[in-house]
């Protein structure tokens, strides 16, 4: 019916071949007109994009119902195929140019950058604004302050101060830094002291060694304990070397020797290494002379020997051309060892007589009485050289008369150091 809203798609008569094209889908009303997508043309020879503005950019195109069409490709200017690469980039202008030109200078750093960058300090009005060069420079002001503030005391230094504070805890001394060094009451000397206040009084003169450097307050840490265990460690280093005999009391015992104090460092001496070493107990409280068998600083190690004090004493009596009387104790097929009282020395077999020596024991067996010259001490070997052929008239006088021989030993003596002395003197 003619004015229907709803009607119906004619249906084609019966017989009929023609086909009825499908009706496209109405777009409802108000509905903005969709166009299709721009084409972005760009050109080859500015390298820009041309971009038509002149239309709004559809937010959803529409699907194409019709058959799409077939796109044509850009048509190519005609003098791109003839321009080169070389008038394209104008590389032309870049011949004979290098990398640093190509760079361009380095860019500055540090303190000349800095100053650069600096703005101009502020200048009164109508005055020209000063640069940071401009300001007057006074280095030795700036050394100064440098060495005001530099840090004092550096650890394992020896450094001088004065007491300027005394506390319970510790001592506190002016070293010439920013802030006082502090010194623990542990620290403040060997042994036990019992009023530190007696001990370091204000005012007082001390050098200290720096344990600890500073801390965040500029503290340094001091010790006077320290200080003086160097110095102990240095002289009984330097008594060692010198190979002397030292009197120590003994303060200790326990299942494998003694202890004693020696320039405030505590020592040891082995049961072994003591004269009566089945009673060591007994000897706390007294005073002996030892020796140094071993000292070693970095591992707090002072081992000392009685006996060996009594040989070292024994040394110290024997010098070279003396006459000395002793017992043969061993045999060996170079010599005899004989016993000087304390000590040993060695009768080489080709100091026993100027003869001709058939048998070692044909002049001297073990347990026979002996006086020999001495012609040499080494204390730190603990070697003695005896020499009886010396005492001869005439080569061989041993072998037939050796108790003649003996009995004038102490006249004969004489010559034997004069005989000596001529040696020694002698060119080599």
């Amino acid at each position: 019916m003619a004015g229907s809203g709803n009607q119906q798609p004619r249906q084609p008569r019966e017989g009929s071949r023609r086909p009825v094209p499908p009706t496209a889908p109405r777009q409802p009303a108000g509905a903005p007109v969709r166009k299709p997508p721009q084409v972005l043309h760009i050109s080859r020879k500015d390298d820009e994009p041309v971009v038509d503005t002149s239309a709004p950019i559809a937010a959803d195109p529409p699907t194409p119902v019709a058959a799409p069409m077939a796109v044509r490709p850009a048509p190519q200017a005609p003098e791109a195929a003839t321009i080169s690469d070389d008038d394209r980039f104008e590389t032309a202008s870049l011949e004979g140019l290098t990398m640093a030109d190509l760079l361009g200078p380095a860019p500055e750093t540090g303190r000349k950058a800095a100053r650069k960058t600096a703005p101009a300090a502020a200048a009164a009005p109508g005055q020209p604004a000063r640069q940071v060069d401009d300001f007057d420079f006074d280095e030795e002001a700036f050394l100064a302050a440098l060495d005001e503030n530099e840090p004092v005391g550096v650890s394992g230094e020896v450094v001088p101060g004065v007491v300027i504070g005394v506390e319970s805890d510790g001592v506190y001394v002016d070293i010439g830094g920013k802030a006082p060094g502090f010194m623990p009451k542990s620290e403040c000397g060997l042994g036990v002291i019992t009023n530190i206040k007696e001990r370091f009084p204000k005012g007082l003169a001390v050098e200290v060694l720096v344990t600890r450097e500073q801390n965040a307050d500029g503290m340094v840490t001091i010790s006077a304990r320290a200080l003086a265990l160097r110095q102990s460690w240095e002289k009984v280093r330097q008594m060692e070397k010198e190979g002397k005999v030292v009197q120590v009391k003994v303060t200790g015992f326990n299942r494998g020797g003694v202890t004693c104090d020696l320039e405030g460092l505590r020592a040891f001496i082995p049961r072994s290494q003591l004269q009566d070493g089945e009673n060591h107990e007994q000897l706390v409280g007294k005073t002996l002379g030892a020796a140094f068998l071993e000292v070693s600083p970095d591992n707090r190690k002072l081992v000392l020997s009685e006996k060996r004090a009594s040989t070292a004493a024994r040394f110290s009596e024997i010098e070279v051309g003396q006459l000395v009387e002793g017992q043969v104790v061993a045999v060996k097929p170079y010599g005899l060892f004989v016993d000087l009282g304390g000590v040993s020395g060695l009768l080489h077999q080709s100091c026993i007589t100027g003869g001709t020596l058939r048998e070692l024991r044909e002049v001297f067996d073990q347990g026979d009485r002996v006086q020999a010259i001495v012609t040499s001490v080494d204390p730190g070997r603990g070697r003695i050289a005896l020499n009886t052929a010396l005492l001869e008239n005439q080569p061989g006088e041993l072998l037939i008369n050796k108790e003649q021989v003996l009995l004038e030993a102490g006249d004969r003596a004489n010559r034997a150091r004069l005989t000596l002395r001529q040696q020694e003197q002698a060119p080599e």
